[in-house]
């Protein structure tokens, strides 16, 4: 049986996308900067993410007609789903609220970051929604895509090795 190895050659070999995107990626960017109203950083991070996906279907777009127009409606779409997030709706702002707030406790603020620091992400992340963000555990839970009962309990367990792990400092920090 002979193993030797043939190789077909290839009709018409497509475009490599390293060199599609070294010479669309500054046009993407261009056009990404005024979709976002001339945010710089989000437009660079929106044709990023628009090569990204162009990538997983490179094998794909590299044999339309128009890879360059493909790319822009990809980017456009980028933008149109970035916008419909909820995180987009932060707004930036050159203005401070007038009054000053009152001070809270250094000292109990880094103890409770170090404490919280040490419980392990998931424990975290129940906790700061919880008690941070203020949300009830049906929030949590879809945000976290686990059942209400499991945040209940880590929320649970979270608080009792939190408290543990302050010990005698927590009632000397929150009692002073």
């Amino acid at each position: 049986m002979d193993r030797t190895t043939t190789t077909r050659p290839a009709p018409t070999e497509p475009p490599a996308f390293l060199d599609f995107a070294a010479a669309r990626g500054h046009h993407l960017v261009r056009t990404a900067y005024l979709l976002t109203g001339g945010d710089a950083h989000l437009a660079e991070d929106l044709a990023q993410e628009a090569l990204g996906r162009l990538f997983g279907r490179w094998r794909k777009v590299s044999r339309m007609a128009n890879p360059a127009g493909y790319a822009q409606t990809v980017l456009v779409n980028t933008f149109l789903s970035y916008r419909r997030r909820r995180s987009s709706s932060e707004h930036v702002t050159d203005t401070f609220a007038e009054t000053a707030q009152a001070a809270p406790d250094p000292a109990l603020r880094v103890t409770l970051l170090q404490a919280l620091g040490e419980l392990p992400p998931q424990d975290r992340a129940v906790l700061v929604l919880r008690y941070w963000e203020d949300r009830s555990a049906e929030e949590t839970a879809a945000v976290l895509r686990l059942s209400p009962s499991t945040v209940r309990s880590r929320s649970s367990r979270a608080l009792a090795r939190m408290r543990t792990v302050l010990g005698e400092d927590l009632d000397a920090l929150v009692h002073p």
